[in-house]
């Protein structure tokens, strides 16, 4: 898996669950840090790193021999990495999908990316989601997530290899599901980060956690997923962590938009992927093609890419038409 913040930290979570790791990252200075100090201070300052992780800049050398292995790249990057990598992934080694986004273009989920460009079968592919805060999860703070896949013993053999005192895994066969509550809450995390900038209360913040999760619940819906999914760790329990916690890189890029910055100037200042500046446009895209209304995505990506000031989203979102719960 790359050296990246949540990366790094799961590589973590599997050394405390007893696994040796590898660590792959293209910047030799990162791996040569890893190595003989045993920390990742450009994604985790001050967490100490377990011996039995170590780094390394070579991809094959990474992958040799692997039974699991751990893809966290960010969305738009996985197709290109896989390509890359591929030929080097052991036949029998489980996936596992950390990134959290629909791929542009294509409106793929990332398991659909990783059976395609890797030529991976997708009983072979588990995806890891749910409230994964990399800074909490480093510190031995508690929390439970989700692996999904489609073959339960797989899913079973990720969960065995990753549990620990600090991080409790449940499975899930519902795939769709998952992947789509852990896309679709990076953009309400980005509205409501949006709606802090703007100095708006509790009231707008719970509105737009509650009527996001409905937009995520419908697109799942029709897409197949189980609905009782999105109640669960990998629908309202991610959703709640992007959105309530100042340390989510979505809340917080939003709340530059929502203090007046255009996107380059909120890209400007952070060095980290924030994965629903571009998935609202594919998951946007995703929901018009199914024929399925998600009006809070809808005007997220129009102030990140149409420049449309945060005050008139929201006078658009207030006077929609009005309609059952």
């Amino acid at each position: 898996m790359t050296a990246g913040s949540f990366g790094t930290t799961f590589a973590k979570v599997l050394a405390d669950a007893g696994s040796d790791v590898t660590l792959w990252h293209r910047r030799p200075e990162l791996v040569a840090r890893i190595n003989e100090f045993h920390d990742n201070p450009d994604y985790l300052p001050g967490i100490a790193l377990p011996h039995a992780i170590t780094a390394t800049a070579d991809a094959a050398a990474a992958l040799a021999g692997a039974e699991i292995v751990v893809l966290a790249t960010p969305a738009q990057a996985l197709r290109e990495n896989l390509v890359a990598w591929r030929d080097l992934i052991p036949p029998t080694a489980t996936i596992v999908s950390l990134a959290k986004g629909i791929e542009l273009g294509t409106g793929l989920r990332m398991s659909e990316v990783i059976a395609e460009a890797g030529a991976v079968s997708p009983d072979r592919i588990c995806v890891l989601t749910g409230p994964n805060l990399a800074p909490e999860i480093a510190a031995e703070q508690p929390t439970a997530s989700v692996i999904a896949c489609t073959d339960p013993a797989r899913a079973e053999l990720v969960q065995d290899a990753v549990a620990n005192g600090y991080f409790r895994p449940y499975t899930s066969t519902d795939v769709i599901g998952c992947e789509l509550g852990g896309a679709v809450k990076n953009v309400i995390a980005l509205a409501y980060g949006i709606a802090t900038g703007m100095g708006l209360g509790h009231n707008t913040k719970a509105t737009l956690i509650t009527r996001g999760l409905a937009e995520t619940a419908r697109l799942g819906a029709k897409l197949g997923a189980d609905p009782m999914t999105f109640a669960g760790l990998a629908g309202l329990g991610d959703l709640f962590a992007s959105c309530s916690s100042p340390q989510a890189r979505n809340r917080a890029f939003g709340e530059v938009l929502g203090r007046g910055a255009t996107l380059a100037e909120a890209q400007a200042g952070t060095r980290q992927t924030v994965e629903g500046v571009k998935s609202c446009l594919a998951i946007r895209d995703l929901a018009r093609g199914c024929g399925v209304e998600m009006p809070i995505t809808e005007q997220v990506e129009q102030v990140c890419h149409e420049g449309v000031d945060p005050r008139k989203a929201l006078a658009a979102l207030m006077g929609r038409e009005t309609k059952p719960e």
